[in-house]
């Protein structure tokens, strides 16, 4: 479980496929500072599992259901990604729920500059428009967000300029994949309900 206050911007050293699989090494120090084999990691927002780490580096296994639902054909080399370690039961909890589990991937179709804020649209798969509500929560590559506006298609945030610096957010571009992950109450709601919203 993860909060979506980023932790810090790593970097993709290494990309193995493995047929449908792949392992990634990143390069990162914050999050290496307690880490264990076994631990989680949350790189643009996809809980990974840490098999084996170093220094500054640490690696991990993404199977294909993950390579399916996310934007990791997206990444290179070089890539630059956000991270954040599990949450702790005795920390504070700033950001809200946020599992790793990635629910799709939508498409940025603007920024916009206002004042200290920057506006990002986005347009996500049509499934999961239903879970984003305005004033509600959203992991956008693994960011805790405020959705400030939606419609039938869309959805916009403003960030603030420290999102801004401590996330990968402001190197995207109009037509960049983003990882999203819809707030998990929405989802067990609709369970409940047995699909009625």
């Amino acid at each position: 479980m993860f909060t979506g206050i980023i932790e810090e911007i790593g970097k993709i050293k290494k990309i193995e496929t493995r047929g449908p699989s792949a392992r990634i090494t990143v390069s990162a120090k914050n999050v290496l500072s307690d880490v264990h084999l076994g631990d989680s990691i949350a790189v643009n927002g996809i809980c990974l599992t840490v098999t084996s780490f170093g220094n500054d580096y640490f690696t991990a296994d993404i199977m294909n259901e993950t390579i399916k639902r996310t934007s990791f054909h997206n990444m290179r080399i070089g890539t630059n990604v956000n991270l954040e370690r599990a949450m702790q039961v005795d920390s504070r909890f700033g950001g809200h729920i946020v599992s790793g589990h990635i629910d799709g991937t939508g498409l940025i179709k603007s920024i916009e500059k206002q004042g200290n804020a920057t506006w990002y649209k986005i347009n996500p798969p049509a499934q999961l428009l239903s879970y984003i509500v305005e004033k509600g929560s959203i992991a956008i590559d693994g960011t805790s967000l405020t959705v400030a506006y939606v419609d039938r298609e869309s959805f916009k945030v403003s960030i603030i300029p420290h999102t801004s610096e401590v996330t990968i957010l402001s190197s995207k571009r109009p037509g960049d994949k983003v990882n999203l992950e819809v707030d998990i109450i929405g989802k067990y709601v609709e369970k409940l309900l047995g699909g009625r919203i």
